[in-house]
């Protein structure tokens, strides 16, 4: 009989008592929530570059070439530095945010890290509303993109934290639901103010974005502290009893010793930073890298972003592409629900494979549809009604696709899978990779657009390919493991076993320690 740790059956995996108490559900439900500041800023931001009176205003050279001048190239007409530079300059904010944000999570927990990107975001909502020039509209993304680096760096530690480890992945899930939610609330927002008259709709839809930072700024105030966090603040009395009101059972005994192991672990370790470079962490700090990396080249984010702008280049009108766009964000929600409902049934492997593949079928599709009409001149007469409703069909079946696999899994798996002495450093270097390459993205895809044509379609699938052979191969199964005996699925892995070793990591009936403590750094 193991020393701690809980049962172990007979596959080796520990099981902790507890269960999904109406307290967990509420309190991961308003932490969730901070993934709608992120969602609503990416569905408001495509709609927005598509106002004229919003082009007209800031963006005159933008407006002339896709309103007044005779350029029938479809691929170019919204070719512009400084419009991209407006929605891609938030990302290198969030990408800075989230590196401070490593250290507040893990000093200070990860209540206030919610708490300041509340605040950041707010600011930003209020600049860009009353924005009267370039200068001010820039000034408000860049405090949007702080606001986003410290929500998406400490929102996804605290649903796994809080989380019991069988209902992990649909309650961690919820963040990516809140995103789609606020892209779908963001889309709709910019379909009927598109329609004010005077043309300052584009205010309400910037200034809109308050509402979901007040969402999690208040959120914030009212949400307990993860256990994992207060033990790592050394307040090991009240941590047990949050986790015994968190589980709702008395005995909490086994869970909390390894908690607290995993504690006294992690305050070895001087540099968090520097020790994810070390060999026994190459499998997270990997993950950490690639999930990100891969989750941006998907080509989510154009369709995202650029999704009223990509259907007006393909021949739709202003208010028929926000339509469009309506459209996808419903098809993005519903199937982020299907996520949540098979996360912990079915496993992250096979909705990962599934959703990659299905990825690449509808990136085929619509890069045959874009070139038979398109070609390379970007040129097209009168698109019929059907050829527009095919491309909108599969690339509504492209963001299903995604919804269910790379886009929810891209935020959970990297969050469960490190060990507690380098999670919040992790989790930063996670959403930094994330933020490197969306700022990436966004900054380049219009350009790209312009010059490789409906070859941008193919670049994309390309890495598709890629990335669906890589969780094949590297990424194990993760579904119904505690978060503190997460490194027994590298132990047991083909490849990365060979890094991680018995010294490292105690798994199965090797993990009782000295004194009744878990030895596992």
């Amino acid at each position: 009989m193991p020393a701690v740790g809980g049962m172990l059956p007979g596959d080796g995996k520990k099981e902790y008592p507890g269960n999904l108490t109406p307290f967990v559900m509420v309190t991961c439900i308003v932490a969730a929530m901070g993934g709608l500041i992120f969602g609503y800023d990416i569905g408001i931001s495509g709609g927005v570059t598509s106002m004229d009176s919003f082009l007209e205003e800031f963006f005159p050279k933008v407006y002339r070439k896709k309103n007044l001048m005779a350029t029938k190239n479809q691929y170019c007409k919204y070719d512009s530095p400084t419009l991209t530079m407006f929605t891609s300059s938030l990302y290198l904010a969030a990408l800075l945010a989230s590196i401070v944000a490593s250290t507040v999570t893990r000093k200070f927990g990860r209540r206030l890290s919610m708490l300041f990107g509340g605040v950041l975001f707010c600011s930003g909502a209020i600049i860009n509303g009353f924005a009267k020039a370039v200068w001010m509209l820039i000034l408000g993304r860049v405090l949007l993109g702080f606001g986003i680096g410290f929500t998406n760096q400490s929102v996804p530690l605290y649903l796994s934290e809080m989380a019991p480890y069988r209902f992990r992945g649909a309650l961690n899930i919820g963040f990516q639901l809140s995103i789609t939610v606020g892209i779908l609330i963001a889309n709709v927002l910019n379909y009927f103010f598109a329609k004010i008259k005077g043309g300052w709709g584009w205010r309400l839809s910037l200034g809109g974005a308050m509402v979901p930072a007040l969402i999690i700024t208040i959120g914030s105030l009212v949400l307990p502290d993860t256990p994992n966090s207060m033990i790592e603040r050394g307040q090991h009395e009240e941590a047990k009893k949050k986790l015994q009101r968190v589980r709702g059972v008395e005995d909490v005994e086994e869970e909390f010793q390894d908690l607290v192991a995993a504690s006294q672990a992690s305050k070895t370790v001087e540099h968090p930073w520097t020790n994810l470079l070390q060999r026994k962490y190459r499998p997270h700090l990997t993950m950490a890298i690639l999930i990100p990396f891969f989750q941006q080249l998907t080509g989510i984010n154009v369709i995202m972003f650029y999704a009223p702008v990509l259907f007006n280049t393909i021949g739709f009108k202003t208010n028929a592409s926000l339509m469009s766009a309506v459209i996808t964000g419903s098809v993005n929600v519903a199937a982020t629900i299907v996520s949540i409902y098979g996360v912990d049934k079915w496993g992250r492997r096979f909705l990962f494979l599934e959703g990659g593949i299905q990825m690449l079928i509808c990136q085929a599709v619509v890069t045959a549809a874009i070139a038979a009409k398109f070609g390379v001149s970007g040129i097209a007469e009168d698109l019929p009604q059907w050829y527009a409703i095919v491309v909108v069909l599969f690339i509504c079946i492209y963001v299903a696709g995604f919804a269910w696999s790379w886009g929810p899994l891209g935020w959970l798996v990297p969050s469960e899978i490190f060990p507690l002495e380098i999670r919040s450093a992790a989790q930063s270097m996670n959403v930094s990779v994330n933020m490197i390459f969306t700022f990436a993205v966004a900054q380049v895809f219009l350009m790209m657009l312009c010059h490789l044509k409906f070859g941008l379609f193919i670049f994309f699938a390309f890495f598709v390919c890629i990335m669906t052979v890589f969780i094949y191969f590297f990424l194990p199964e993760t579904k119904g493991i505690p978060i503190e005996e997460m490194g027994k699925v590298w132990k047991t892995h083909w490849y990365w076993s060979r890094f991680v070793t018995d010294s490292e990591y105690h798994i199965g009936a090797l993990e009782m320690g000295k004194g009744g403590q878990t030895d596992r750094k």
